[in-house]
């Protein structure tokens, strides 16, 4: 009866039935609970923006978004980061396919392409700043670089967490656990693409109007 059982719950491989569903159950589980925390990310964004919208006429006589944004700049750093969700897809194709390879080539990329937009956002504040129009010079300002560098901050966050995750699947290769951890990234990467979206629009192509 026990033999009976014993085949009945095990497949060829050796692997237990039971233990994969449990792998599956808690990695939709953790995908899940992820989304919980980008709602509440939303709702963070959410106050940034309404408070960017309201303090966006402070300008005192400080400079206005018209006189300060570089929209061809800022087409460029939008060009990055889309280009990087889109780049993270091709690698997370490859890691359903069981490609290593694929996964670590797209990262690489999509890891190059975050960083030059974290690169030009620095030199934009570091433009603006250097020109007199930190965040201390008018509530506008303030406003502006808290919700900006908000999200740069999140992209960072990102770019350090793909990191991670390069090394532990060069280390451990591309197991459930780690499938389900780059699905979670991969949510989180296209999320920062759609809050971007956001802050172009209603930040830069509004300011320069």
């Amino acid at each position: 009866m026990s033999a009976t059982t014993t085949i009945n719950h095990a497949r060829p491989d050796g692997h237990d039935h039971d233990q994969d569903h449990g792998h599956h159950d808690a990695g939709g589980t953790t995908v899940f609970g992820f989304w919980i925390y980008l709602m509440s990310d939303c709702l963070l964004f959410s106050g940034l923006f309404a408070a960017y919208a309201v303090l966006s006429g402070s300008t005192v006589d400080g400079p206005t978004g018209k006189e300060l944004f570089d929209l061809k700049f800022v087409l460029g750093e939008t060009f990055l980061l889309l280009c990087s969700s889109l780049t993270f897809g091709l690698a997370m194709i490859g890691a359903h396919k069981g490609s290593k390879a694929t996964l670590l080539g797209w990262l690489l990329v999509t890891f190059l392409l975050g960083a030059g937009f974290l690169g030009m956002e620095l030199y934009e504040f570091n433009h603006l700043i250097a020109e007199g129009a930190g965040p201390g010079r008018s509530a506008f300002l303030s406003a502006f670089f808290t919700l900006v560098a908000t999200h740069g901050l999140h992209v960072t966050a990102g770019i350090l967490w793909m990191i991670v995750l390069v090394i532990q699947v060069l280390m451990r290769g591309l197991t459930p656990k780690m499938m389900t951890r780059l699905s979670c990234l991969s949510l989180f990467w296209h999320f920062l693409d759609i809050i971007w979206i956001g802050v172009f629009t209603v930040v830069y192509l509004l300011g320069v109007l």
